[in-house]
C-alpha cells in the first residue's frame, strides 16, 4: 500500500469537517465522493463547498476555476457506492465510538484489504476504532483541524496495529493536498496538539478556581505578554467550555471547579451567549494588557513543557513535530519545546518540583525525560542542548527555526517560516535573518531571494504580540536586520505573493527588487495602532515613492493592490500567479549569471549615492567604474561581447 496507489477518495460525513476535508481533497486534484446519511445533509455540505470555492476563486487562491474543483466531487447517501472504488476512505462522523464501530464494520464488508481507512477523530483512540476490523493494520488517524481549508496541519496517527507502510502512505497523501502532516507514533489520548493545549486551558482554570488569579489576568498575560493568539478563557469560550469538559471526563483527568460550574450552569461560551465572558449583555472577551497583573505564566508553560517531554520521551513525536503541531494547529507564537529551551529546562523542572511538593497534585509530577535532560546538563539553548541541539555554528544554513534557507547554484533562498502567523515578523525571525546575512560566505552567493511560506502572505506585518511589556527604549532602535538586507553585497529579490504589510513591507523595501503576484496587497497599517513604521519604512517609502504617495500610505494606513503598487513604482512587476515563477526565474537568472563584483559595486554606489549630493554621487560612480575596469569580469564581459557569446563571470 502506498501513496502512489491513491487516486480516488471517499469522505464519510458532510458536516463542517466532512465537507471541509472533501473540499481540500478536491482542491488537491483528487476525485472524491462525499457521503452522509441524509440527502439534506449532503446538499448542505455541497453548498458550503461551492460557496467556499467561489470565495477562494475571488481571492485568486485557486490554481483553477471553482467549477473545475467541483467537477471532481460526487455526493451520495449510499455508503457502499461511496467507497466501492475508493483507495482512501476518511471517516468524519460525530465523536461516538459506537457510531464509528458501525461505520468501520460496514467498511470491512464494502472495501478490500488494500483500501486505506482513516478516521478524523480528535479524541477517540485509533486502536479502539479499528478493533472491529480483521485488518486493523490498515487503519490510521488523519486528524484535520477546523476549518480544514484554512488550517494547514494534519496529525497522522498510528493505532496500535497500524503499519509504517500505511502511516507513510497517509503522510505522503496529506503532503500531496498541500497540507503539513506530523506523525503521532503512539495512540495517546489527545494526540500531540490536544496534549499540549490541555494545560494551556486547564491550569489557568485551576488557578482561578483556587483564587490565585482572575480570568482577565490569565487571558491578558498569556495573550499580551506571552504572545499566544488569545487567552485560555477566551479560547474556551470560542470552542465551547463543554468540549474541554467532556475531553477531560473521557480521559479521566481532573476537572477545574470553575469549568464544572460553567457546564452545570449551561454557560458554555459564545454559543450560549455567556461563558467566562458575557457575550449577550456584556462586551465579551474585553481584557486589556493592563489586566495582566502578576499572573504566574510559568506555572502554565512549565506544565505544557512537561507534556511535551512526555510526548518526546515516550516516542510519540519529535520536538520538531510537537512544535510544528502547536504552531500550525494552535497558532502558538513558537513551539513549546523551543520556548522551554529558551526558558531553561532547569527552570521548568524546578517550577514543577516546587508545585508538586506544595500541592501533591499528579499533574505537576515531572516527566522522567525532562529530569533526564536536566541531569545530563542539557538545560536548553544557553547550555547548547535541550529538546534541541544548539551547536553554535553561526551561519549554518540548517540552524535556523523561523526561516528556511537553501543555497543552490549561487542563489541563497530564504523563506519566512511562520505560516500560522501569516509570516509575521518577530524579533527571533529578524535575529536569524541578520545572523544569516552577516555570516554567510558571500563568495558562494550571487543573489538572494526572500519569500513567505504558505499561500497567504509574504508577511502580514510585525508580530505585535511581542510588544507586550516592552519598554519604549527597547524598540526605539531600528533593527539591524533591515539594514543588513539593504547593505548585503549581492542583489536581494523579494518574492511577494499575498499580503505584504507593515514590517513585511519594510522588509520588502529593504530588498533591491520586488516582484509580486497580481493578488498581492501592500500597506503600512501601523497608524491604526497609534504607531508609525519603525523599521525604516517611512524613509524608504519616501525614497521609493516620493513624498505624496508615501504620506498617503503612511497617513491613511490603507492597502493598495499590486496593479497600483506597480504603477507607483513600489514593485518592479505585478504578474499573474501562473506566470510568477517564470518571471522570478528570469530575474534570478540574470542576477545569478551577472558579474558579482559589478553588481556589488552598482548596489553600493546606488544605495550610498541616494543620500549624497549629486556631485558626491557622481564621484562615487566614477570611482566604482574605475575599480571595475581592472577586473577579470570586465575583461570577460568585453571578450564575450566581441565574440557574440554569453559571458561567464567568475567574480574576480
Amino acid at each position: 500500500m502506498s501513496f502512489d496507489s491513491i487516486d480516488r477518495v471517499a469522505v464519510l460525513g458532510a458536516g463542517n469537517m466532512g465537507h471541509g476535508i472533501t473540499e481540500v481533497t478536491a482542491m488537491g486534484g483528487y476525485e472524491v465522493t462525499m457521503r452522509d446519511i441524509e440527502q439534506e445533509l449532503v446538499d448542505d455540505g455541497y453548498e458550503q463547498i461551492a460557496w467556499s470555492l467561489d470565495k477562494l476563486e475571488e481571492k485568486d487562491r485557486l490554481g483553477e476555476s471553482a467549477d473545475a474543483v467541483l467537477d471532481r466531487i460526487e455526493t451520495t447517501t449510499d455508503l457502499e457506492a461511496a467507497v466501492a472504488d475508493a483507495d482512501l476512505v476518511i471517516e468524519a462522523a460525530p465523536e461516538n465510538l459506537e457510531l464509528k464501530h458501525d461505520i468501520f464494520s460496514d467498511l470491512a464488508e464494502f472495501t478490500t484489504e488494500d483500501t486505506l481507512l482513516a478516521t478524523n477523530t480528535s479524541s477517540l483512540p485509533i486502536t479502539d476504532i479499528a478493533e472491529v476490523l480483521d485488518s486493523p493494520e490498515r487503519v490510521l488517524g488523519l486528524h484535520f483541524f477546523n476549518p480544514p481549508v484554512k488550517m494547514d496541519l494534519v496529525e497522522v496517527i498510528y493505532g496500535q496495529e497500524t503499519t509504517d507502510e500505511v502511516a507513510d502512505a497517509g503522510y505522503e497523501w496529506v503532503e500531496s493536498i498541500d497540507k503539513t502532516p506530523i506523525y503521532v507514533r503512539k495512540d495517546v489520548r489527545g494526540f500531540v496538539v490536544n496534549t499540549i493545549v490541555g494545560p494551556f486551558g486547564g491550569e489557568p482554570a485551576f488557578m482561578v478556581s483556587e483564587g490565585d488569579a482572575t480570568v482577565r489576568e490569565a487571558d491578558a498575560t498569556m495573550a499580551h505578554e506571552r504572545g499566544y493568539p488569545m487567552g485560555p478563557f477566551e479560547l474556551a469560550d470560542l470552542t465551547g467550555i463543554d468540549v474541554g469538559y467532556h475531553v477531560r471526563t473521557e480521559g479521566g483527568s481532573p476537572i477545574p471547579p470553575i469549568t464544572e460550574a460553567k457546564v452545570e450552569a449551561e454557560e458554555l461560551g459564545q454559543k450560549t451567549g455567556k461563558g467566562f465572558y458575557d457575550y449577550e449583555d456584556g462586551d465579551g472577551a474585553d481584557y486589556q494588557p493592563d489586566d495582566a497583573g502578576d499572573f504566574d505564566w510559568l506555572r502554565v508553560e512549565a506544565r505544557m513543557a512537561n507534556r511535551a517531554a512526555f510526548l518526546v520521551g515516550e516516542g510519540v513525536a519529535t520536538p520538531e513535530e510537537v512544535d510544528t503541531g502547536v504552531q500550525l494547529g494552535l497558532g502558538f507564537p513558537e513551539g513549546i519545546c523551543r520556548r522551554a529551551d529558551k526558558l531553561g529546562l532547569d527552570t521548568v523542572l524546578e517550577k514543577l518540583e516546587t508545585l508538586h511538593e506544595e500541592t501533591g497534585a499528579e499533574r505537576f509530577e515531572p516527566h522522567s525525560y525532562l529530569e533526564e535532560l536536566v541531569s545530563e546538563g542539557n538545560t536548553g539553548e544557553d547550555a547548547g542542548a535541550g529538546f534541541y541541539e544548539y551547536d553554535g555554528d553561526d551561519g549554518a544554513l540548517d540552524s535556523y527555526h523561523n526561516i528556511n534557507v537553501e543555497l543552490e547554484e549561487g542563489v541563497l533562498e530564504i523563506e519566512l517560516d511562520r505560516p500560522s502567523r501569516m509570516n509575521a515578523i518577530s524579533n527571533d525571525l529578524l535575529a536569524e535573518l541578520d545572523d544569516l546575512l552577516s555570516t554567510v560566505d558571500t563568495d558562494d552567493v550571487r543573489c538572494v531571494t526572500v519569500e513567505g511560506v504558505g499561500d497567504r502572505a509574504f508577511s502580514a506585518g510585525a508580530d505585535i504580540t511581542g510588544f507586550g511589556g516592552a519598554d519604549p527604549t527597547d524598540v526605539m532602535d531600528v533593527t539591524p536586520a533591515f539594514e543588513t538586507v539593504n547593505d548585503f553585497p549581492r542583489p536581494v529579490v523579494a518574492k511577494i505573493d499575498g499580503y505584504c504589510l507593515g514590517a513585511g513591507l519594510e522588509l520588502a523595501l529593504a530588498c533591491d527588487l520586488r516582484l509580486a503576484t497580481e493578488r498581492s496587497s501592500f500597506g503600512a497599517p501601523e497608524i491604526g495602532l497609534g504607531l508609525i513604521p519603525g523599521g525604516g519604512g517611512t524613509q524608504r517609502l519616501l525614497r521609493v515613492l516620493g513624498e505624496t504617495r508615501a504620506k498617503e500610505l503612511v497617513f491613511r494606513g490603507n492597502h493598495i493592490d499590486a496593479e497600483r503598487a506597480e504603477e507607483w513604482g513600489l514593485i518592479n512587476r505585478a504578474v499573474d500567479r501562473d506566470e510568477f515563477s517564470n518571471v522570478v526565474a528570469d530575474f534570478v537568472d540574470d542576477l545569478r549569471n551577472g558579474p558579482p563584483i559589478g553588481l556589488k559595486v552598482a548596489k553600493k554606489v546606488m544605495n550610498e549615492g541616494e543620500d549624497a549630493s549629486l556631485e558626491a554621487a557622481l564621484a562615487m560612480e566614477s570611482q566604482g567604474f574605475g575599480l571595475l575596469f581592472t577586473t577579470e569580469d570586465m575583461r570577460e564581459g568585453t571578450a564575450a561581447f566581441a565574440e557574440d557569446r554569453e559571458p561567464e563571470f567568475s567574480g574576480e
